[in-house]
């Protein structure tokens, strides 16, 4: 029984880690903490969960958690991440993995050390539709990669507080939607990009309302992406691939179970599929399972966690503004 305790009372937590443990019985939630202990003790009451912690460092400490959600926002990423492989446990780190890459750089030594699964939570990757675009791209059906495109446009209102529309926490457009974008063409490519160019839109200084940039490969593959939390923009979330012999069209990749599209074109033809599968948070519990028991190896975090967040600090700089934290 793989024991889970949750950093932070957090909206996502049940739908990202709650909801698909209690339908399994090779793992279980076991404890919480928060900020505010009351808060607590009310999300423990409200999901079930048998133990509260009055602090985070006393949650990563117990003796008796074996994998740790950190559900905090991205500048609480490191610290804890890093406590808790120190105190013997794996971690599942909410995306983005931190604040920059050298936060990265230290939580992915920390793992090494520690010997112990360090997961960033692309809970996109993990979902059938997905991998089913790698293997169409990887059959060699479009031919060479020339382009892809991937955008995550979705509002985001500011109000006081919002984590992702404040600086000092790690917000940012980039950071909570283009990270995905990043990620997807990216894993795509099976390579890592130079940022050719990149333009933000802010309405509080240095956080991102939207960002868009280019990107180049050694392939001669190149890729655009954008992201943008702007109130009242259309929400789109997609992916299209334009290879030398047809061109892919994935809609809604990121949230695959609420609907999605696979279109090839090739030849004149076109061929729509879509993939059964779960939540897509349930298939990445199922991969950390099978990581933490030695039936898989990790597909997100260590080095691939480092370099998207390489790229992130990248696209910060080309666009005039400071990478998160520095």
């Amino acid at each position: 029984m793989i024991r889970i305790g949750i950093l932070g009372a957090a909206k996502i937590a049940p739908k990202a880690i709650i909801d698909p443990a209690s339908s399994r019985d090779d793992c279980m939630i076991h404890a919480v903490a928060a900020r505010d202990v009351e808060k607590a003790r009310a999300y423990a009451q409200e999901h079930g969960i048998e133990h509260v912690e009055t602090d985070y460092e006393a949650l990563v400490r117990r003796d008796d958690l074996d994998l740790i959600y950190n559900a905090l926002p991205p500048h609480r990423h490191a610290e804890l991440s890093i406590a808790a492989l120190e105190a013997g446990k794996a971690v599942l780190c909410e995306k983005p993995f931190a604040m920059n890459s050298a936060e990265a750089a230290r939580m992915v030594e920390a793992a090494h050390k520690a010997d112990k699964p360090l997961i960033e939570a692309f809970h996109y990757r993990f979902h059938p539709a997905f991998q089913r675009v790698m293997e169409i791209v990887a059959s060699g059906e479009l031919g060479d990669i020339k382009t892809m495109r991937a955008v995550f446009n979705v509002t985001i209102p500011y109000r006081e507080g919002e984590l992702r529309h404040t600086l000092s926490v790690g917000g940012g457009a980039m950071m909570d939607l283009g990270c995905y974008s990043l990620h997807m063409v990216r894993t795509l490519a099976g390579a890592e990009p130079e940022i050719l160019s990149a333009e933000a839109v802010c309405e509080r200084p240095g956080v991102d309302l939207s960002m868009q940039a280019n990107l180049g490969f050694a392939s001669g593959a190149s890729a655009s992406i954008e992201c943008s939390m702007a109130d009242g923009i259309d929400r789109n979330i997609a992916l299209e691939i334009d290879g030398k012999d047809g061109s892919l069209v994935f809609l809604n990749p990121v949230h695959p179970y609420r609907g999605h599209q696979i279109r090839v074109r090739r030849g004149g033809e076109e061929a729509i599929e879509t993939i059964d599968g779960k939540i897509t948070y349930e298939h990445q519990l199922d991969h950390v399972m099978d990581v933490l028991t030695g039936r898989a190896a990790a597909l997100t975090g260590g080095a691939d966690a480092l370099a998207n967040m390489a790229a992130i600090d990248a696209i910060y700089t080309a666009a005039g503004l400071s990478p998160r934290g520095l």
